[in-house]
């Protein structure tokens, strides 16, 4: 099985990430957690010039390559021997988070996204992607909790408002595709709305040792 979550920055994909797979674990799953870019020796670097080169001027159109570069070495190097393995993989974002920043944040024509996209995945979908939602106003407060601040997120106040839309708008056009969650409440509810999505679509009922807790 291959879920992905995406959503705005401050969030919560990383904390989601590693409760759902706490989660899968306490069922005897094998889980393989991986972050988009990253998660590769290749995409690690690729990572780190995206999200740190602050002196590097990246254009839009090279920062969408660079992204699918590293997604492309993350598909073949770490999530498909996954899954032919019969493991579950949870990705911090995927392909959709390149259509909201660089498409309807950056200005990049979707249909270019989507066939560059497809080569860099070879048509690989996850079979369950999750959007967690939070208002700008909510996610800055979050952010700037942290001690420091990568170059997506230094991008602006109306870039991050049209990356939120982004990720509502393509989610209204394919619902079929994406289930959106609220992620203003405490982690705890928003985890909790997580396995209930997965209990609905694969009948998977998560229970915990006892005195166990995804974040201990």
């Amino acid at each position: 099985m291959f879920i992905t979550l995406d959503g705005g920055d401050g969030c919560g994909k990383s904390t989601q990430q590693k409760r759902l797979g706490f989660c899968f674990q306490s069922q005897g799953y094998e889980v393989v957690l991986c972050r988009d870019p990253g998660s590769t020796t290749l995409g690690n670097e690729i990572r780190r010039i995206l999200l740190h080169g602050h002196e590097l001027r990246i254009d839009n159109k090279t920062e969408m390559l660079l992204f699918m570069a590293a997604r492309s070495q993350m598909v073949e190097e770490v999530i498909r021997p996954a899954l032919n393995a019969g493991k579950v993989v949870i990705s911090d974002r995927f392909l959709l988070s390149n259509y909201v920043y660089q498409g309807y944040a950056g200005g990049i024509p979707l249909n270019i996204l989507e066939t560059v996209g497809r080569i860099a995945v070879e048509g690989l979908t996850p079979d369950l992607a999750i959007i967690l939602d939070i208002p700008y106003e909510i996610a800055v407060k979050r952010i700037g909790n942290r001690n420091t601040s990568d170059r997506m997120e230094q991008k602006g106040e109306e870039y991050h408002r049209q990356v939120r839309n982004g990720f509502l708008q393509h989610a209204a056009i394919h619902p079929d595709r994406y289930v959106i969650i609220d992620a203003v409440p405490p982690p705890d509810e928003v985890e909790k709305s997580i396995r209930n999505v997965i209990y609905e679509r694969y009948g998977i009922a998560f229970s915990f040792p006892s005195g166990k807790h995804a974040d201990s």
